[in-house]
């Protein structure tokens, strides 16, 4: 029955992706342009899936906007660059179920970027599965609705690899269609963290992944940290038992960073008994993730007392928490971030820690028409990024629910 469900909605959604050519208008009351900048009573006008214009609204007798947002808090739409897009739970309730079928699994992951899109996330970076391939192409071609998907494939984990053999795996995964390196310097947290692959090793991977014109993500804990922002390494992600040493660090070489405060952790501990007994999933595992809880969040005021330090949004989504992204908005501004910054970290920061920064992540001339409104202000209450009401992707309308 959900198959069948699942089917229909993506047969009713996909009309609105219909390729536009009259330019549509939109009428914000308020406008976050993604770069920390608000405006009051805006017109954004879209065309071909393009930004055309963002100008002061026109008197009322000359109005004819498209979409009337005015009681609504307009932005970007929201980057998630830290997520695990095919992760989900089969039909027996848990992570892995051996009965289920390819059409199965294929229904799941649809329906992870639905509500992906939904929940108002227009591009994700997914870190990464093989099968993020074909979704990928999917959702371009514009078969099914979901997010733009930037993927790594497969990652680069297994410490035995010399150098070299890390320079060859660099250069497959590029041929093979990757976005992005990931890369492992790191134990699970489930398993204490600790360093992994050698300073040697990090540099082979973010050098070689430099020179394929590559970005190079980075899983880091303790000492892996600092090892993969002097090894010239794009963005690390996690950071937990970072010291104020290790992200003035990252902050001199420009690093970006990606901390999870609260949606991943609280998610497994929510669904403990969907992962129990998984690999790594063990009751110590569990018990140390419940541990490192306030040690992240006393890292991340960390990270935010750190000058100049480049933080990012990526909530390291799995199987419960697709569609609940923006729940981390709501434990990073709980831990101190400003609104407004946290709403930056998700779009032109985000777009920048991407190299897409000219094209996503901000309102303005030109940017691609990934536009999300809130019903509220998440600047005066956070608990507004659950509210999203509205949703363009590329010019083309998915969500419209108003009140």
């Amino acid at each position: 029955m959900k198959s069948a469900k699942l089917i229909l909605l993506l047969s009713f959604v996909v009309a609105p992706a219909l390729a536009q050519e009259k330019p549509v208008t939109i009428h914000a009351g308020t406008l976050l342009d993604g770069r920390g900048s608000v405006q009051h009573d805006v017109e954004i006008v879209v065309q071909h899936g393009k930004i055309v214009s963002v100008e002061p609204a026109k008197s009322a007798a000359e109005r004819t906007s498209t979409y009337d947002l005015r009681d609504l808090t307009v932005l970007p739409g929201w980057i998630d660059v830290h997520v695990h897009i095919t992760w989900h739970f089969g039909p027996n309730g848990r992570l892995e179920d051996k009965a289920e079928t390819p059409a199965e699994a294929t229904l799941a992951e649809a329906g992870n970027v639905w509500e992906t899109l939904m929940a108002g996330f227009t591009t994700i970076q997914s870190l990464g599965s093989p099968e993020d391939k074909d979704l990928r192409s999917a959702i371009a071609r514009g078969e099914i609705p979901g997010p733009r998907i930037i993927t790594a494939l497969n990652p680069i984990e297994d410490p035995a690899l010399t150098p070299d053999q890390i320079r060859d795996a660099v250069r497959k995964l590029k041929t093979d269609g990757a976005d992005v390196v990931k890369i492992f310097a790191s134990k699970s947290i489930r398993e204490g963290g600790g360093q992994t692959l050698s300073d040697e090793q990090l540099r082979a991977a973010c050098g070689e992944a430099k020179a394929q014109g590559l970005r190079s993500v980075v899983h880091a804990y303790r000492t892996a940290i600092r090892a993969a922002s002097l090894a010239g390494c794009t963005e690390v992600e996690h950071g937990t038992y970072a010291t104020a040493e290790d992200l003035r660090i990252l902050a001199e070489q420009g690093t970006f960073f990606d901390p999870q405060v609260g949606l991943v952790i609280h998610n497994y501990l929510d669904n403990k008994a969907r992962f129990l007994g998984i690999g790594n999933y063990t009751d110590e595992g569990f018990a140390k993730m419940q541990e490192v809880l306030p040690l992240n969040q006393q890292m991340f005021k960390q990270a935010l007392a750190t000058k100049g330090l480049k933080i990012v949004f990526g909530t390291d989504a799995v199987a419960g928490a697709h569609g609940r992204n923006a729940e981390e908005f709501i434990y990073r501004v709980e831990d101190g971030q400003d609104a407004l910054d946290a709403m930056v970290s998700a779009n032109s920061r985000a777009a920048e820690s991407l190299n897409l920064q000219n094209e996503i992540g901000s309102i303005a001339s030109g940017f691609d028409a990934d536009i999300i409104a809130l019903d509220g202000d998440p600047l005066k209450d956070i608990t507004a990024v659950r509210r999203v009401v509205f949703v363009m992707k590329g010019g083309k309308v998915y969500k419209n629910v108003g009140r």
